[in-house]
């Protein structure tokens, strides 16, 4: 059993500046699914570049697609600035091993303003309830568990109710509900609101329990600043057809403000309905 020791998400996302518009970063193993870095993951290290390079500080929207999967070690990060306007900036970022491009990116960069409130919404899902004492905490092999090895890093609970896919009997509502704490129970930020928002194992997993769910598309945006403490998250596939998932993740922090919300597509193989 390989075991890794917890590192802060700041130390794990950590990117420098070789020359303008340049930067390397290292693919930590220990922020791992079956041996390959957390999509979310990675995208907090181009936004990370993305905000370095910009003139806003903030990542408000990331669209990312995932090439081929970095091994863990070094990556090499490439910043194109399209636009710098008054409020918002628009931003290229390519992450590549070895001269193969891994992850692309679009980043929307702005400033979040800490006072800033919702004037309108609807059609919105309502907040996780609960309390993280009341979910069940997924572990890595580091804590005797069977989850991934980024388990071991971060603090995720899933609520009981959506644990069936664990015991091989999937409820089929394709929901996982639960909360995300970061390691030491460090309080996120908006560049690890890019990883919250890919954090939690596939919601496919509460219709048919399956292998690896990869990553083509995701699409984040960031929405306020997180308050203090750990985030709720509910995770919900929408449609599986023709080897690919569709997801929607949303975010909450501990006063119960949407601070994030995501959608992406994976791949996925299933046996056919009988």
């Amino acid at each position: 059993m390989t075991e890794h020791a917890t590192t802060t998400f700041a130390e794990a996302t950590r990117v420098e500046e070789v020359s303008p518009g340049r930067f390397t970063a290292e693919a930590h193993p220990a922020w791992t699914v079956l041996g390959k870095p957390n999509g979310g993951y990675l995208l907090a290290m181009l936004g990370r570049a993305a905000a370095r390079s910009g003139a806003h500080p903030d990542v408000v929207a990331a669209s990312a697609l995932y090439l081929r999967s970095p091994e863990p070690g070094p990556v090499a990060l490439d910043v194109e600035v399209l636009r710098a306007g008054r409020s918002a900036s628009q931003v290229r970022t390519r992450m590549t091993q070895d001269g193969t491009p891994c992850v692309e990116a679009l980043c929307t960069l702005g400033a979040l303003d800490p006072e800033a409130k919702p004037y309108w919404s609807d059609g919105l899902p309502e907040p996780v309830r609960g309390e993280p004492a009341d979910c069940v905490r997924v572990t890595g092999p580091a804590g005797g568990g069977p989850g991934p090895a980024i388990m071991d890093q971060v603090e995720l609970r899933i609520q009981p109710g959506d644990l069936g896919f664990s015991r091989g009997a999937p409820s089929g509502a394709g929901v996982l509900r639960g909360w995300l704490s970061l390691p030491g129970g460090a309080d996120l930020d908006p560049f690890a609101l890019l990883y919250a928002v890919d954090a939690f194992p596939p919601a496919s997993l509460d219709v048919a329990v399956t292998g690896w769910v990869p990553t083509l598309e995701l699409t984040a945006y960031v929405r306020a600043l997180p308050a203090p403490g750990p985030v709720r998250v509910l995770q919900k596939a929408q449609l599986i057809e023709g080897n690919r998932v569709d997801q929607a993740c949303f975010v909450w922090d501990s006063r119960g403000r949407l601070v994030a919300q995501a959608t992406q597509l994976a791949g996925i193989r299933l046996d056919p309905p009988a």
